[in-house]
């Protein structure tokens, strides 16, 4: 409440020399629980664009007040800005993606296009994330109050088989990242719920093929996704940009990798505490950091940029590592790290999550079955289990938390 008190001196205080009352920044507090729904209002306002909001996670005082204070809660905005959502990206600084309501519609209906139509949601992720708020959007954008799982103990898969079972509509979905739908596929009742679904969106991260095979061998209907708060979550579903959307590569030779630039309905108009970011530099267009390939259409996301280990003067793409190590026996899930080699400037570090129960790959284990699959140089010099891995964000392995403590 004090936020919102805030907000409202802010708006009878900002006012251009004619006296019109300026746009600004509203807080939008979301609980990650049912409570959420008690912000239902306004996020219809939000698709309205009758009001501009900063979505703020309730109950986290320390990231309320850092988003707050670098994104100007409370100062004068666009009249066309209805959310600046934060990024969840590696920086101490959280960027926010300025979208206007146009881009939220257009992204709602573009998914519900792809997916055979508009229909009701469960919501299982974060809503002050972009992943978490547009499953609330759509829900709402197709006349239903989303079904919400309670994240104030972690994800329990457990509690899907109730929550599917009250879902409303003819067409029902849901939104996970990878690590929940591992957790997911150890409880055949999720699996059973899941699978009368008719679509369950998988992206915030990479889906590791074992884990997509998995998945699909257990006959659920999964959708991979890639986007991000800068493109209103997802646009492109598995491989093929939405309608409106469009994907293009910067810099590939051939086959070769080269960074993703992504335009369209659902872009935002840039950041609010960033506004000469070279990201948005070219009008109309996004420059991610990650790299990928186009084939007949299709968009493969090969790695990120910011990510790549340089070793030896040669470069290693810790996705493409950790694509071959998911299918090592015993490695539940994986994460490829770079760091400081007094030698090679960096050496190739693996962090695994072992199968519960199974033989631990030690070290020769690890270089011999990259070797066999990779150049050499990309196989690990350096292994160490974790129990699980550290995330940023939905569902992003936080790699700087890793190197601090592993370097």
């Amino acid at each position: 409440m004090a936020l919102r008190r805030r907000a409202a001196r802010a708006a009878r205080s900002a006012r251009e020399p004619g006296g019109t009352v300026l746009r600004v920044l509203q807080p939008l507090e979301l609980p990650a629980g049912p409570a959420v729904l008690e912000a239902r209002r306004d996020l219809l306002a939000l698709l309205d664009g009758d009001a501009a909001y900063l979505p703020l996670p309730v109950g986290d005082d320390a990231e309320t007040q850092r988003l707050s204070h670098a994104l100007a809660l409370g100062e004068p905005i666009d009249d066309d800005a209805a959310l600046v959502v934060s990024t969840s990206g590696t920086t101490g600084t959280p960027k926010g993606a300025v979208h206007t309501a146009a881009s939220l519609r257009a992204s709602a209906t573009a998914t519900a296009d792809v997916l055979g139509g508009p229909g009701s949601w469960l919501l299982a992720l974060p809503p002050h994330h972009i992943a978490g708020l547009q499953v609330m959007l759509r829900s709402l954008a197709a006349g239903h109050d989303p079904v919400v799982l309670d994240l104030a103990a972690g994800f329990d898969p457990s509690a899907l088989p109730g929550l599917v079972a009250a879902m409303p509509g003819d067409r029902r979905y849901t939104s996970l990242v990878p690590t929940q739908l591992r957790k997911a596929l150890d409880v055949p009742a999720a699996v059973a719920a899941l699978g009368r679904l008719d679509a369950v969106l998988v992206g915030g991260a990479a889906t590791p093929p074992a884990l997509l095979a998995r998945a699909l061998d257990a006959g659920l209907p999964i959708v991979r996704t890639y986007g991000m708060s800068e493109t209103a979550g997802g646009c492109v579903y598995d491989g093929v940009p939405l309608p409106g959307a469009t994907v293009r590569i910067d810099g590939s030779g051939g086959a070769e990798p080269g960074r993703v630039v992504l335009g369209g309905a659902t872009l935002a108009r840039g950041y609010r505490n960033m506004p000469d970011h070279p990201a948005f530099a070219e009008p109309g267009w996004f420059r991610t950091d990650d790299l990928g390939v186009l084939d007949d259409g299709v968009l493969r996301i090969v790695g990120r940029a910011d990510e790549a280990i340089t070793t030896g003067g040669l470069t290693v793409v810790p996705q493409v590592v950790e694509t071959v190590l998911g299918e090592m026996p015993g490695v539940a899930d994986c994460a490829i790290l770079g760091v400081p080699d007094e030698r090679l400037g960096e050496k190739v570090v693996a962090v695994i999550v072992p199968v519960p129960g199974a033989r631990r790959p030690g070290l020769d284990d690890v270089r011999e079955f990259v070797s066999d699959r990779l150049d050499r140089y990309a196989a690990p010099r350096a292994v160490f289990t974790v129990g699980e891995l550290p995330l940023r964000g939905p569902g992003k392995v936080n790699r700087r938390a890793l190197r601090e403590r592993f370097a």
